[in-house]
């Protein structure tokens, strides 16, 4: 028999979908299920259960946010991932976004600067059953992996830029997702590997979203 708080999550989490989902333009099926059914509370702190289907950030530790159900399912579409295919995530968290990229490919590898953090995501993709994924402690530019092994990158906050030795990990003709910019004016952007190793860049949607720990920010101007 169903209890009652199991009935209040699925209720919380089918409005999450129908509310906040759908209205960002994210129609996908194939992502709308997978919403649909990750028990996403499973990878919020405790502290915090109650905001696990929420339109909001959620903080984890370290000054880091779980982004908003509806930035992780946009992201997740707009990647368009299929099922062959090999990912690198850089900045693993709670593990919530990495379970729904790990159910769209065939392996994903996602990199994570803190140690407990890590151990967390490890503990809470096990108790979803999700098992083709690679977790390695690692901050900033992911230096030890190997060119051109990726299909797809996805950057799990902002950058000021997007640094071109990243396009070195991705297969002819790969992508890379990331919210680039900063604030008040950051923006989706989705970058392109093209056959001579250079990224065509094309600008998707504004969000503002909290940055990655590791990458080299914008100068400042000083008067």
């Amino acid at each position: 028999m169903t209890s009652l708080a199991e009935m209040n999550t699925e209720i919380a989490r089918f409005n999450m979908v129908e509310q906040q989902i759908r209205t960002w333009q994210v129609l996908d099926k194939k992502v709308l299920a997978l919403l649909s059914q990750l028990e996403r509370q499973w990878f919020v702190p405790a502290a915090y259960h109650a905001l696990a289907y929420s339109d909001t950030e959620i903080p984890i530790g370290h000054g880091e946010q779980m982004l908003p159900p509806r930035v992780d399912a946009r992201l997740l579409q707009d990647l368009g991932l299929q099922p062959h295919e090999h990912v690198l995530e850089i900045g693993t968290g709670t593990g919530y976004l990495t379970a729904l990229l790990a159910q769209s490919c065939a392996h994903v590898t996602s990199l994570e600067c803190h140690a407990d953090l890590l151990a967390q995501a490890q503990q809470n993709l096990q108790r979803a059953d999700i098992h083709n994924v690679r977790l390695l402690i690692n901050q900033g530019m992911p230096k030890p992996l190997p060119a051109a092994s990726f299909d797809a990158v996805l950057l799990g906050g902002s950058v000021a830029t997007v640094p071109n030795e990243l396009l070195s990990l991705l297969k002819p003709t790969g992508r890379l997702l990331a919210v680039v910019g900063d604030e008040p004016i950051m923006q989706t952007t989705l970058v392109q590997r093209q056959a001579d190793g250079t990224g065509h860049s094309r600008v998707l949607w504004d969000v503002v979203t909290p940055r990655l720990h590791g990458f080299v920010e914008t100068p400042t101007f000083q008067f």
